[in-house]
């Protein structure tokens, strides 16, 4: 837990400090996802308020269709990770794992959650083969710098200030899913001994998403049929 100022929160002489959960989303899926409601707001509201017959109703309809899933594949999945555990949100259902429980993490096509002896997709943290490419070929540019500065003395001096490019928050060498998963997995390492660390994965479904989806669907399929 933080202090307003973004502090770790001291909870008193004998207890260690707690921090707020890092977070990992994908910021182009929530940017979509914005624009699409509002685009999708658009036009059911410009149907409902000026559809003749039974159009504005089966606009209605599709709102508690369309909203929540685009709420749940866009703006909803996240990775919150702090010192105790790792929890996974993904469109419909959350995973919560203690770092004890966790096995390991993959990212290939995809990034994988291994945990409790299952395997669950990550959502929230999108693996480009694009980016992955560019990393790729940062990289080598890197490393043919490194070389060609260890072999010109001229170039030596410069060394330090080429390395500091890489230096920063994120790592142009490597893929931001990758990056994401090297994170997690070193924070898997050094927590899982932790006694608050222990105990088996959670799942929960995510009912306020499934719900209207359901209810809307059906309000939508009896319009039509009745139409």
């Amino acid at each position: 837990m933080t202090d307003s100022d973004g502090k770790p929160h001291q909870g008193g002489a004998d207890s260690a400090p707690t921090y707020a959960d890092r977070v990992y989303r994908s910021v182009p899926g929530v940017i979509s996802g914005v624009l699409i409601l509002l685009v999708a707001l658009w036009l059911i509201g410009d149907a409902v308020f000026y559809g003749t017959g039974r159009t504005p109703w089966v606009a209605l309809s599709v709102l508690p269709v369309f909203v929540p899933l685009v709420v749940a594949y866009t703006l909803r999945p996240a990775v919150l990770a702090n010192d105790d555990r790792l929890l996974v949100r993904n469109p419909l259902r959350t995973i919560k794992a203690p770092w004890a429980a966790v096995e390991g993490l993959k990212s290939g096509y995809s990034v994988e959650l291994f945990a409790g002896g299952r395997t669950f997709q990550v959502w929230a943290v999108p693996v480009s083969l694009r980016q992955r490419k560019k990393a790729n070929r940062n990289q080598l540019r890197a490393a043919t710098g490194r070389s060609k500065e260890m072999g010109d003395p001229h170039l030596r001096e410069g060394a330090g200030k080429s390395r500091s490019l890489f230096s920063g928050g994120e790592d142009p060498t490597r893929a931001w899913s990758d990056q994401v998963v090297d994170t997690l997995t070193e924070t898997a390492e050094r927590n899982a001994a932790r006694p608050t660390a222990a105990g088996d994965i959670s799942i929960t479904w995510c009912w306020w998403i499934i719900a209207p989806t359901l209810a809307g669907l059906i309000a939508f399929v009896t319009l039509i049929a009745t139409g």
